[in-house]
């Protein structure tokens, strides 16, 4: 399996799960408002991927997800970071 065809939750506390769909074809808006326990942010990675991430995760004081402004730190501003659980999928996998 390549690297790209699989998604992973990247929590804020530095762990990394493997997860799929739950109807194994594609993720739906409410799988997706799950992971990140609200409403959803897209950012295209500069490897194809998508990450999705809270979108008012600033604002509700989550706390600074390492791994993922990692993962992020083409497609962010200077100063800027990722917060809270965030999901990276292939653009494949979201409905």
């Amino acid at each position: 399996m390549q690297l790209n065809s699989q998604a992973f939750l990247y929590r804020s506390n530095g762990e990394v799960i493997p997860v799929s769909p739950l109807n194994m074809k594609s993720f739906t808006l409410k799988e997706l408002q799950g992971f990140v326990t609200g409403h959803i942010e897209i950012l295209s990675l500069i490897d194809g991927r998508l990450m999705i991430l809270h979108e008012e995760g600033k604002l509700k004081s989550q706390i600074k997800n390492e791994l993922a402004t990692s993962l992020a730190s083409d497609v962010l501003m200077d100063g800027d970071y990722i917060v809270g659980d965030v999901l990276v999928t292939p653009y494949a996998l979201v409905d």
